[in-house]
């Protein structure tokens, strides 16, 4: 939001009051003296007018977690623990995921309190792509990788998927790359073929990749360039 629509929002202040407030000089965001009516105000900005502080703001925070099976994509669950209960994070009820996983699939999963950049990560827009480990009961025969390129029918959905890229890596493994989440997606595409998925382990989503010295149900933060590659 810009920062005069910001400060105009607020009951205390009137268009005027506001322009002779940015004048002056008398504005501070996240520490810095703004006076530019079009400077963004986010959720995580602080906002300051002298000494009163009108919006405390709060950091920002993302997380790569090495998600194990067994695990509900939750924030809460009556029955099951939760990705949220492997993290050691104080508010961490402030923490939603971007991009779930099902019970027992494993792998990369990003959790942060910033919605902007968790729906760039998960739109299907962004053509962000996210790769999957797979192996199947039944061998996988040459002809699938045409069919997941060319999409499948989800009569539920009403769709046909986006293009997918499926790469064999030997009789009953893949590596998939899709664009979308829908619900149990990679299950119903091999389903097609009455293959049934016995693993599935999320790589990759976009640029960033599952840290290899993460172990099931470990965690860390991520780095600022990782951060920026979204």
């Amino acid at each position: 939001m810009r920062l005069d629509r910001f400060l105009t929002n607020l009951p205390c202040f009137n268009r005027q009051q506001v322009r002779l407030l940015l004048v002056e000089r008398r504005v501070r965001v996240d520490g810095q003296v703004v006076s530019d009516p079009r400077h963004e105000v986010r959720v995580f900005s602080r906002v300051e007018v002298d000494e009163q502080v009108l919006q405390a703001g709060y950091p920002a925070r993302y997380f790569m977690l090495h998600k194990p099976a067994g695990c509900v994509s939750a924030t809460t669950d009556p029955v099951h623990s939760t990705v949220l209960d492997l993290l050691d994070e104080p508010h961490k009820d402030d923490l939603h995921i971007a991009g779930r996983l099902d019970f027992n699939t494993t792998g990369l999963m990003l959790l942060t309190n910033d919605g902007q950049w968790s729906r760039r990560l998960t739109q299907p827009q962004t053509k962000l792509p996210k790769v999957y480990y797979v192996e199947t009961e039944q061998p996988i025969e040459e002809h699938y990788v045409a069919r997941f390129r060319e999409g499948f029918y989800f009569a539920f959905e009403d769709l046909t998927t986006q293009p997918a890229e499926l790469v064999p890596l030997s009789s009953h493994s893949a590596r998939l790359s899709i664009i979308e989440g829908r619900y149990h997606q990679v299950k119903r595409m091999f389903g097609h073929y009455d293959n049934k998925v016995v693993r599935l382990h999320r790589e990759r989503m976009g640029p960033l990749e599952l840290d290899p010295a993460l172990a099931p149900g470990q965690y860390r933060p991520l780095r600022a360039d990782e951060i920026l590659a979204i």
